[in-house]
């Protein structure tokens, strides 16, 4: 029979050899060690490494060099969800760079680009080394520090016991120092402060409903009293600008008894001379300065443009790195593609938008060498989680011009539903984090297994449904 017949075939009829390194896999041809010359020069860090090992698993041989400040990287939408062991805290950081990036590659970790000479096509970095690029990609993130706040540091410093908490998600660590925060509100006021736009991760750092949540809880047991209150401020004037999300994010902080406090740029936090907590706020159109007293404070310091990015003069105006937003490649350069929260793509940032501009940038990267015109298209999608308590979320997406998208609000933000969503988003977060930072390799988002197709741009749904001429595509 055939099944039969099938069970006999030998071992070679059914596999293939290929030649094997150490530890497995097929033969790689390393890269020189004195290569000063490449294809492509990736610039960044969490991004810029994935971005990478898809390129290598495309198996074109691209003569490419990755340049990045760090060996490990922690995972943006992961942080907060660990923070509580939501999420395992294993799952927080990122492969290694060694292990996402093989040896046919230049890889050089714990350097930073100083400079960036896109008229020369030159890089240098921290090392004295100087590289030139036929095209380069540019994914920088922000500076984002808690020297960026005056006074911040001394809390900073002082440990947990201060009850001022900086939600940056840059090195594990800080889940140790940041583990207590939002649970010792026992009475006065706790800020939750967002800064002015653009920042990294707009789209999902709002967790003042997921503090009230808790307050709550604690005053239900007798643990904080009732006349402590969770305050939002920002600099912005909205929570979100996607106006969907905001209306429905502000409606919730009434039912909950939120105070919100738009257009309030924080200043300083400091120690009055009776030992209160002080943060100064300035009015973003008035200018008038108050110093506000609270009793603990979940804070995301401001976000600036890289001092590599001014001077490189790849950015506009803001200090954002100047691309078309379709295309993602330089407005003036056209062999320097950029993406991420440091580029002034009009979205919303998330980590989800930054894996969704990913393929657009790897496949008109790749067109760009070949001589060809670029056609993969981004169309501003963002995904934006929202935390309403411990154990219940839901999302929000959208796309250029903050039009929703068709799976935007999916899930309702309350009851089993949102319980439900909970659940959903955790292991959402952690699978596609892994494939996306992970040390297996892949062809990257959105199918992984296999490499996205584009049409030509002429014959692009997105551009013909909303009217835009293909000239928009180029610079």
């Amino acid at each position: 029979s055939l099944l039969r017949n099938g069970s006999k075939r030998s071992i070679n009829q059914m596999t293939t050899m290929p030649a094997r390194t150490f530890a497995g896999g097929g033969k790689i041809d390393k890269m020189a060690k004195d290569a000063t010359d490449f294809d492509i020069c990736i610039v960044g860090g969490l991004n810029a490494t994935a971005l990478t090992k898809f390129l290598q698993n495309e198996g074109k041989g691209l003569k490419m060099a990755i340049i990045t400040n760090q060996s490990k990287f922690v995972i943006p939408e992961l942080y907060f969800l660990c923070s509580h062991d939501a999420i395992k805290s294993l799952k927080l950081e990122s492969g290694s760079v060694a292990s996402q990036v093989d040896a046919s590659s230049r890889v050089d970790t714990n350097l930073r680009a100083t400079k960036i000479d896109p008229e020369s096509n030159k890089i240098t970095i921290s090392n004295g080394k100087e590289y030139t690029y036929k095209a380069l990609v540019y994914a920088p993130g922000f500076d984002h520090t808690v020297d960026n706040v005056k006074g911040l540091r001394e809390f900073e410093d002082a440990g947990d016991e201060s009850n001022v908490f900086s939600h940056i998600p840059d090195k594990v660590n800080r889940l140790e120092r940041n583990y207590y925060h939002g649970f010792q509100q026992y009475g006065g006021d706790y800020i939750v402060y967002d800064p002015a736009r653009p920042f990294k991760g707009e789209g999902s750092s709002f967790y003042a409903l997921y503090y009230e949540y808790m307050h709550r809880n604690d005053v239900l047991h007798g643990r904080s009293s009732r006349n402590a209150r969770v305050q939002y401020w920002t600099a912005n004037k909205s929570i979100y600008e996607f106006e969907y999300a905001n209306e429905v994010t502000l409606d919730e902080c009434e039912k909950r008894g939120i105070d919100v406090f738009l257009g309030w740029e924080i200043q300083e936090v400091k120690y009055n001379e009776y030992g209160e907590k002080i943060s100064v706020f300035k009015n973003v159109d008035s200018g008038e300065i108050i110093e506000k007293d609270f009793h603990g404070m979940s804070i995301n310091p401001p976000h600036k443009p890289q001092k590599e990015v001014l001077e490189s003069g790849l950015a506009d105006e803001n200090g954002l790195i100047d691309v078309n937003p379709y295309t993602l490649q330089h407005k003036k350069y056209e062999n320097v593609f950029a993406y991420g929260s440091a580029t002034n793509a009009p979205t919303t940032r998330s980590q989800h938008a930054t894996m969704a501009q990913t393929p657009i940038v790897k496949h008109n990267v790749q067109r760009f060498l070949k001589g060809e015109s670029l056609n993969a298209i981004y169309d501003g999608y963002t995904y934006m989680p929202l935390l309403l308590g411990q154990t219940t979320a839901t999302s929000f997406q959208h796309t250029y011009g903050f039009e929703p998208h068709a799976k935007n609000h999916m899930s309702p933000h309350h009851g089993v539903f949102g319980r439900m969503y909970f659940k959903y988003l955790m292991r959402t977060l952690v699978g596609e984090s892994g494939k996306y930072a992970g040390f297996k390799k892949n062809y990257g988002p959105p199918y992984w297994h296999f490499n996205q197709r584009f049409d030509e741009v002429e014959h692009n749904e997105y551009l013909q449904g909303k009217g835009i001429d293909s000239k928009a595509t180029t610079n």
